[in-house]
């Protein structure tokens, strides 16, 4: 039989796909770790108490992201064109599920 993966949502397991299991087979569960984008493991994430005062005061030590005018600008021009793309697209793709 194949493995296939899943997530657990709202009390259930929701396989990724379908499968060619057999009705009644028996199965074992168990949670993955996942490698976060940055490179973390989930179980890096601070659990005392002290862990988490320390993440705390790192991340309020962070500068605040400040933009130029210019900067300003460029992204506003970049949020209109992706937010005209996702526009154009929206028409054929609500055509395609609610023909």
């Amino acid at each position: 039989m194949s493995v296939i993966q899943g997530t657990f949502k709202n009390g259930q397991v929701v396989l990724d796909g379908p499968t060619n299991w057999p009705e009644g087979c028996r199965l074992r569960v168990e949670p993955v770790v996942i490698d976060l984008p940055n490179g973390s493991a989930d179980s890096d994430r601070p659990e005392t108490p002290e862990e988490i005062a320390d993440w705390l005061r790192w991340y309020h030590s962070l500068e605040p992201l400040e933009f130029t005018p210019d900067e300003e600008a460029d992204l506003e021009a970049w949020r209109q064109q992706v937010k005209a793309h996702e526009l154009a697209r929206a028409q054929p793709r609500s055509e395609e599920l609610f023909p």
